[in-house]
């Protein structure tokens, strides 16, 4: 390698700090979000929605809004049933073929609503202001029906129905393990901890609400532009499903995405609504929702209540493990709002421990709510939570002390390849060493020192710990990219993942530096384009893991092929040939051909691989978090003032980006611990979190600290060829746990056990005070 070469990868190859690529434009206010593309002739949408949690729909009066200037049409739900648009699509039956009993969801609400805020009729106006004044004399006759929004109520004999065919509002549910031997093992336990462990209901609140802009381009496709991690997705739910339009007829095209967090994947009644509006119009149609729409209309997160048994023997080793879990799916069974509490979360349930049997029912509930689906960690986080709280009460009633506990239980490396109890193998994981390089940068034996400064400044102080892992790559292990050597000194890279803010275009133009050994500024990287390529999208942290693997791949085939090019026009062997930054060179000679021109001797002059391949399967990141909290009795409030992490994600590509998305996803999980709660109410099944005056989102004096995040590089997964693992939901997955149970130390300290017991998240100010003076 020469020196030029190597010092290029040393500046912009993997394992480099660089700066993102996107960022640029965003500083520069250049960046295009859905909102920005403005055609001429463009309409707006604005959604008339139910005041009402569930009610039948005896009429609807459109005439006075169509009256109004500007407005083009007024739709109903009765006018889509008779255009032929069909519901957006729900899931049908579990993997095990049990049915799923929901409701269909139709694009807008028909004979019957179910949520409040539930879309009615569509005013499709000139401006937003005129569809606004129009959507206000749109006239509903409302039959208000019984409602339910509480888990414990709604499957309760007797109570309101949300379907009629899902008794006791269960939509469908599933057990997993070996009922009989749990039950031995329980009864030969020396130990039994049980808890009643809430994940509240939180919002996903990305800076950028969910837009859609749909219209009929030149050439007579209908054409969306988004914001969207899945537009691939979107596309299939439109032609397979929804509209029923032939697959050559319709692109989806995704731009700057301002935030997902899980909440933008999948196609959602809006979305299919604005489309239809626009395939029929044959006009621009344009939605994009206020804050306060967002929170109503945008799926929620988490919203299950578990009672959780965990045995173990007289030296602490877990024996089994028992979870009886309902979760809130909302009024419609949608797929993620299922097999998320249902099969994702069991997946990780038993975590970085040895347990040798399970016994779980879970249960998928129906109620007057939002829809629930993924959210930052989908699944991971409500188990390890209840996993992670279990283990520090378990050392609280026997006595063990809580690093000892976890030490006793850790899957060891030996171990490996491991499967857990609900099947899924673990590649490699060495949790022990992880565990004491996070004790070591938490310094956990300086704790009681600074407990005691606490003390005398009139503060409560607790610590805590999480150990755990959690699973990568959707199990959808397959991704394509296309590599294109163009003959203007540009690489060109497409992949089917997304960005949506967390850098993955620096970080695969990284991997194009890695093979091809050319500056970043000769990598263009797009994204978000379902005539340049369907694929799964990006959730699930699969998409270095996925998208980076196959990128890896078809840059070092591309390359291959260049190769084999060069062998030609320099009449000479393939093996014969060196390569050093973008010029291939005969071996011993200066004789050789620089890359672009070989490119530009092309037949299309370009030097181009359409490449698709496979991970073998999941990857498994795992960390250890621990923070420290301080409350003050007087209030209550808690702040967050250490927080240290070790995270073994496998081959870090980016640091400065690896790092943002644990300390951000962190964020998350602190929010959800001290504040964050969607809620509704009980009485009236309307929410009372329905804007940011109301719901609290986590502000900066919630942590009075910087976060100490380190990663560890020393176990790579095994099962792609990056050795990568994902790290986009790992943050989250550890941070609410950590903050409980340091919260709950910090209790169990002041004499308040059985409170530390008890404790459900949010962790507020006057949930604390009253704990603390009760």
């Amino acid at each position: 390698m020469t020196t030029d070469t190597a010092d290029i990868v040393t500046r912009f190859g993997s394992g480099r700090a660089v700066q993102r690529i996107e960022d640029d434009g965003l500083l520069k206010g250049t960046g295009q979000y859905t909102d920005d593309v403005v055609p001429q002739g463009q309409l707006r949408v604005v959604f008339v929605r139910s005041p009402y949690p569930h009610a039948r729909i005896a009429a609807i009066d459109t005439a006075n809004a169509a009256a109004i200037p500007g407005v083009v049409k007024v739709v109903t739900g009765a006018d889509l049933v008779a255009a032929g648009v069909k519901p957006i699509p729900t899931l049908p039956a579990l993997p095990d073929g049990s049915k799923v009993h929901t409701a269909a969801r139709p694009v807008l609400a028909h004979e019957r609503v179910r949520y409040v805020g539930e879309a009615v009729a569509m005013v499709i106006a000139e401006t937003l202001q005129q569809a606004r004044d129009a959507a206000e004399a749109v006239w509903v006759d409302y039959e208000e029906l019984p409602h339910v929004v509480d888990l414990l109520d709604a499957t309760t004999e007797g109570g309101a129905r949300v379907f009629d065919g899902a008794e006791r509002n269960v939509a469908a549910q599933l057990r997993h393990g070996d009922a009989a031997r749990a039950a031995q093992a329980f009864a030969e336990a020396a130990h039994v901890v049980r808890l009643e462990v809430v994940n509240q209901r939180v919002a996903a609140l990305s800076i950028e609400p969910r837009s859609v802009l749909a219209w009929v381009a030149d050439d007579g496709r209908l054409t969306l532009r988004m914001s969207s991690q899945m537009p691939s997705g979107v596309k299939n739910s439109l032609c397979n499903d929804v509209l029923g339009l032939p697959r050559d007829q319709v692109r989806v095209t995704v731009g700057d995405v301002g935030g997902g967090f899980g909440m933008k994947t999948g196609i959602y009644p809006e979305d299919a609504a604005t489309a239809w509006a626009a395939w029929t119009l044959k006009r621009p149609v344009k939605w994009v929702p206020d804050r306060s729409e967002e929170f109503l209309s945008s799926t929620h997160g988490r919203d299950q209540r578990a009672h959780a048994e965990m045995a173990l023997s007289a030296e602490g080793r877990i024996l089994g493990l028992r979870l009886r879990t309902l979760a809130n799916v909302g009024a419609y069974a949608t797929a993620t709002g299922m097999l998320i509490p249902l099969l994702i979360g069991p997946w990780v349930s038993t975590s970085v421990y040895d347990v040798p049997v399970i016994d779980y029912h879970f249960q998928a509930v129906l109620t007057n709510t939002m829809c629930t689906a993924a959210y930052r960690g989908a699944g991971r986080p409500e188990a390890i939570f209840i996993m992670e709280r279990l283990m520090d009460e378990a050392a609280r009633q026997t006595g063990i002390d809580r690093i000892a506990l976890r030490r006793r239980n850790f899957i060891r490396p030996g171990q490996m390849p491991y499967r857990n109890p609900m099947g899924q193998v673990y590649d490699v994981g060495a949790f022990e060493k992880i565990m004491d390089e996070g004790l070591a940068l938490a310094d956990w034996s300086g704790f009681e020192a600074r407990a005691a400064q606490s003390r005398a400044e009139g503060k409560l102080r607790g610590l805590g710990i999480a150990t755990f892992l959690e699973w990568t790559g959707g199990n959808v292990l397959e991704e394509r990219v296309t590599v294109e050597v163009q003959a203007d000194g540009v690489i060109e890279v497409f992949s089917a993942v997304n960005q949506m803010g967390q850098g993955i275009a620096t970080t695969l133009a990284q991997l194009v530096v890695d093979v091809f050994k050319v500056p970043l500024e000769k990598v263009r990287v797009v994204l978000g384009d379902t005539d340049r390529g369907d694929g799964f999208g990006s959730a699930g942290s699969r998409s270095l893991f996925t998208g980076g693997s196959s990128l890896h791949l078809g840059a070092e085939k591309t390359l291959d092929q260049a190769r084999a090019l060069a062998g030609q026009a320099l009449e000479a062997s393939p093996q014969d040939l060196a390569y050093e930054a973008a010029r291939f060179t005969v071996k011993g000679t200066d004789v050789g051909i620089d890359l672009f021109e070989l490119a530009g001797r092309q037949p299309e002059r370009r030097i181009f691989i359409d490449h698709t391949s496979t991970v073998t399967g999941p990857s498994w990141p795992n960390g250890c978090h621990i923070s420290e909290v301080e409350i003050d009795p007087a209030t209550g409030v808690v702040q967050v003032v250490r927080y240290a992490s070790v995270n073994d994600i496998g081959r870090v590509v980016n640091p400065m980006i690896v790092r943002g998305q644990l300390d951000g996803g962190a964020v998350q999980g602190i929010g959800q611990a001290l504040c964050e709660h969607m809620v509704y109410d009980r009485e009236s099944g309307q929410p009372l979190t329905g804007s940011l005056m109301d719901y609290a989102a986590p502000r900066a004096d919630v942590i009075a600290c910087d976060f100490v995040t380190e990663m560890n590089e020393t176990v790579p997964s095994t099962n792609n060829p990056l050795g990568v693992k994902g790290v986009g939901e790992l943050g989250t997955i550890g941070a609410a746990p950590t903050v409980v149970n340091a919260v709950a130390d910090a209790l169990a300290r002041a004499g308040k056990a059985e409170a530390a017991r008890t404790l459900q998240m949010p962790l507020t100010a006057p949930k604390v005070w009253e704990i603390l003076n009760a």
